[in-house]
Parts: structure tokens; C-alpha cells; sequence
């Protein structure tokens, strides 16, 4: 209950806020935000975050790909198995052929 009291107040603080500060306010902040995102060592930093983050997420997926595949196995119903069966191969397929993209469509770079 405190969590969503805090939250309420949040968004009435911010929707008062941004009545009050008008348009150009919103988009001087719009300025800003773009100033801030084109910044070469902030895009070096949301890089090095994606690779990170995206060599954990490969990391946990075998993790638990190989326990669901050896402890579960037939406790799954037939279409769960052979999905993790089709992402296990072509995740296998697309490292053996250095395919250099991962399932979400993004470049593992």
C-alpha cells in the first residue's frame, strides 16, 4: 500500500508539474534528452551494457535450457518441448555458423 500511495503522489506531482511548465519546458527537456543520447560515451556505455546484458541472457537461456531439457523432459507437455527443442538447435546452428544475430533481431555486436 505505501508503494502505491508513492506512486500515486508521483504522478500527481508530475502531472502538475508539467501543466505548470508548458511546452517549452517539455521541450527544452527534449533538447536535453537528445543532447544526453547522442553523447559518444553515453553510447559507448548503452553498447558495453547490450553486449554485457545480451552475453548474461545467452549465459541463464543455456542455464536453463539444460536443466528444463534434463530434469523436466517428459513432465513438459508436447509443444513446450519441442519449442525449447527448436530455440536450443537453432541457437546451436546459429553460433556453429557465426550468424552474429541473436532471436530478438538485433546485431550481437
Amino acid at each position: 500500500m505505501r508503494y502505491r500511495l508513492t506512486f500515486i503522489a508521483g504522478v500527481a506531482f508530475g502531472y502538475v508539474i508539467g501543466t505548470r511548465a508548458g511546452r517549452e519546458r517539455y521541450e527544452q527537456l527534449k533538447k536535453s534528452a537528445r543532447q544526453v543520447s547522442q553523447n559518444p560515451a553515453v553510447r559507448n556505455a548503452a553498447e558495453t551494457a547490450s553486449t554485457v546484458g545480451r552475453e548474461y541472457a545467452g549465459k541463464a537461456y543455456h542455464s536453463v535450457s539444460a536443466v528444463v531439457g534434463d530434469r523436466v523432459g517428459d513432465k513438459m507437455p508436447g509443444s513446450v518441448a519441442s519449442r525449447v527443442r527448436s530455440l536450443r538447435e537453432r541457437s546451436q546452428n546459429g553460433r556453429a555458423n557465426g550468424s552474429g544475430h541473436d532471436d530478438w533481431g538485433s546485431s550481437a555486436t
